[in-house]
């Protein structure tokens, strides 16, 4: 008679992670397909004035950008030739701007709160009275940071 022995101690087979390398780099590729690197499309016509006293903005992310300026051409024949407010990638009007302040402000952290800067970029034909309206708004909502965007003057070195 044949003995039956039982077959202990056997351990089971590992998991091969010869297809790891190639699962990486798919999720790879897809990440970079998928990212988009452009906060905003610019629909207005701005173009900022010549400054000789320039600071940088040290972190971006705390940057809110209000653009003010004519809408490009291809926009004039819906909104018209006068300077009009783009926050994001849309024309908004002044109203909307403490909305667009708090769909910021959810992504910085709490703590950071108080360091969030709102960057005025105006074209330099605009006149002010767009520009006072938007920094009157500003100030009601509680954004007191707010600076204004230029180029470095190239005559002056």
């Amino acid at each position: 008679m044949a003995k039956f022995s039982k077959k202990r101690g056997k351990a089971n087979p590992e998991v091969s992670t010869a297809s790891l390398p190639d699962i990486i780099f798919m999720l790879l590729f897809f990440f970079m397909v998928v990212t988009v690197l452009r906060d905003a499309e610019l629909k207005l016509d701005v173009n900022t004035p010549y400054a000789t006293e320039l600071t940088k903005l040290e972190e971006k992310s705390l940057v809110n950008y209000l653009y003010i300026g004519k809408p490009k051409p291809k926009y004039q024949k819906l909104y018209g030739t006068s300077p009009r407010l783009q926050l994001g990638d849309k024309f908004s009007t002044i109203a909307d701007i403490p909305i667009f302040l708090e769909k910021h402000k959810i992504k910085v952290p709490e703590a950071r709160h108080g360091q969030i800067t709102s960057s005025l970029r105006v074209d330099g034909e605009v006149t002010m009275g767009i520009v006072t309206d938007v920094k009157t708004k500003l100030r009601k909502s509680g954004q007191l940071k707010v600076n204004y965007s230029a180029k470095k003057d190239p005559d002056k070195k």
